[in-house]
């Protein structure tokens, strides 16, 4: 029996027998010398292999359902096509091509990789995991030019565990739709689409294990427990026996949970909690009523921006559309039918995540420190405009909360409500109708921030705790970095000191405050914030069921009496 250790992806046990992908080696990329009247015909072969890579994305797309089931898919292909049809990077590679005297293949893999490469060293997690799709849909090119055939999700058997080094995100499309089991990788990010579809497809995966393919053989039988992070190969008879009992306890779990989805969530003695759902597109409200939540907790923007820009040819440089946006919050607030929709303001950085009109581009050394989320905002106020503008149309559709990201200081509260007074006051003007009482609160997501809180709270409406971002800037600590994501610690006692500050301050000064880092959806986590006193949890919508049976098993003082125990250190 082998037992490996990685990083929690996608929880859930899966067990069956092992399909090792062989590590994916370099393309031998020829690089040949062309005559200037030889050029004209690799464009032209480059354009073809555009086209029919395009064309099977196109009909991926057809074939898929249009519902919020498969919105991540769609989106991701989606994606893809639009990197392929993106006429700046096109109109760069065309110039560099006629000015090199080389092959288009290789001009191809060389523009492809400076491109990815540069978002890898940009120093954000997101983009590095965005390289890798720059790096997946130029290799289909590739491929589709140089008539490459290196990987079939045909080849491998339903039910099968797969032990990669990587993989890409279309070939994990791909063996979704061949119910593998699970996923043993060594590469792969918390939000790499490959670890996203997975939790989407509710495939157990774990990450992060060095040398995986060379370790375990195809055919072995494979356990991986994707909440502890476990791979084990060869099982004896006794842990098999173990895992089964488990894989069927998990089912008849889910099965329980179901008549959740309708139920208040509250303690046995009957304490009253508020479970909201975290959501990245208008779509996902439709998702967040069908599985319970009392509202939405947070709404993160800077996707739908995302959205926005893809919707043109140029999408690269389009303006942040205010009628789009306008009707992605209306879409929000009506799904959730009166129940309470708390929409972040753009919490963009200035890594150039979103190249826009609006954002001019800027390198930054450090952009996770530098001019982002509110920053940003505030650093081009129009764009905050616009987005208060869309915000409060569409306001009377629903029950609308404004929230703004990484507030460091009393003074940029100021000035956004600032801009908010006068974006009502132009919409007076123009007689557009608008909720004027709608409350704006802040992101408690820095040190800054909770120990400021108290101050903060005389400014704000409520109080919503980022304790991914809490926990990593407090203690210095890159969660995704596998070198020190063994240090990453939520209930380290500094960053539980910061949120009792907080939730002290929300109370003192008579303000609503909440939760919406991952805190707010694993079980023993729960049971400390509700002895700390928060009452309002927001996570993944498809957690709301299990976090309402877990609340409904103790009494309000026995939480307070676990909770307790995490926390006598506290003061």
């Amino acid at each position: 029996m082998k037992i490996f250790l990685g990083i929690p992806a996608a929880d859930g046990i899966g067990l069956g027998k092992a399909f090792v992908i062989p590590e994916t080696t370099k393309k031998n990329i020829p690089q040949k010398t062309v005559r200037e009247e030889e050029k004209d015909a690799g464009w032209k072969r480059f354009l073809s292999s555009v086209r029919a890579v395009t064309e099977r994305l196109d009909a991926e797309l057809e074939h898929l359902p249009k519902n919020t089931a498969n919105k991540t898919q769609r989106d991701l292909l989606e994606a893809y096509t639009l990197m392929l049809g993106d006429p700046i990077f096109a109109a760069e590679l065309k110039d560099s091509y006629e000015k090199s005297n080389v092959n288009i293949e290789h001009v191809v893999d060389v523009k492809a990789s400076e491109y990815a490469e540069k978002l890898r060293n940009a120093g954000d997690d997101y983009l590095a995991e965005r390289a890798r799709d720059i790096t997946d849909v130029f290799a289909l090119v590739l491929d589709d030019m140089l008539c490459v055939r290196e990987f079939d999700a045909n080849d491998v058997p339903e039910g099968a565990v797969i032990v990669a080094s990587s993989l890409s995100p279309t070939n994990t499309i791909a063996l979704a739709k061949r119910n593998i089991a699970a996923l043993a990788l060594t590469e792969g990010g918390l939000s790499s689409h490959v670890v996203i579809l997975a939790r989407n497809y509710g495939i157990p995966a774990v990450v992060g294990i060095n040398n995986i393919t060379h370790q375990i053989q195809t055919g072995e039988t494979v356990v991986v427990n994707g909440k502890t992070a476990e791979v084990i190969a060869c099982p004896d008879d006794a842990t098999l026996c173990e895992y089964r009992k488990k894989i069927e306890e998990e089912k008849a779990h889910e099965e329980k949970l179901k008549i959740f989805l309708t139920k208040s969530a509250e303690t046995k003695d009957g304490t009253k909690f508020q479970l909201y759902a975290n959501i990245g597109t208008p779509e996902e409200a439709d998702f967040a009523v069908k599985e319970g939540a009392d509202g939405i907790g947070l709404f993160r923007t800077e996707f739908l921006y995302m959205s926005c820009m893809r919707e043109t040819a140029n999408y690269a440089y389009r303006p942040f559309d205010e009628e789009v946006q306008f009707n992605a919050y209306k879409h929000a607030l009506g799904a959730m039918n009166g129940k309470p929709v708390t929409i972040r303001t753009l919490d963009a950085g200035g890594d150039k995540l979103i190249h826009s009109a609006d954002i001019p581009a800027a390198e930054e050394k450090n952009p996770l420190m530098g001019l982002r989320a509110v920053r940003l905002s505030l650093a081009y106020p129009q764009l905050l405009k616009t987005q208060l503008r869309a915000l409060y149309r569409a306001s009377i559709y629903g029950n609308l909360r404004i929230m703004l990201p990484l507030i460091t200081t009393v003074d940029q509260v100021k000035q956004c409500k600032s801009i908010a007074k006068t974006v009502q006051s132009e919409l007076r003007a123009e007689n557009i109708p608008f909720n004027d009482k709608v409350p704006i609160g802040i992101m408690v997501e820095t040190a800054a921030a909770a120990l400021l809180s108290d101050s903060l709270a005389k400014h704000s409406d409520f109080f919503s705790i980022g304790t991914n971002d809490l926990t990593q800037y407090t203690l210095g600590i890159d969660r995704e970095n596998p070198a020190v994501s063994g240090l990453y610690d939520e209930f380290n006692l500094a960053v539980l000191r910061l949120i009792a500050m907080t939730v002290d301050a929300a109370g003192k000064a008579g303000i609503p405050v909440s939760v919406c880092g991952e805190m707010a959806g694993k079980n023993d986590s729960v049971l400390v914030l509700s002895g700390m006193g928060l009452r309002s949890l927001s996570m993944s919508a498809k957690l709301i069921s299990g976090i309402k049976e877990l609340l409904s098993r103790f009494t309000i003082d026995e939480l307070n009496a676990i909770s307790a125990k995490h926390l006598n250190n506290l003061y």
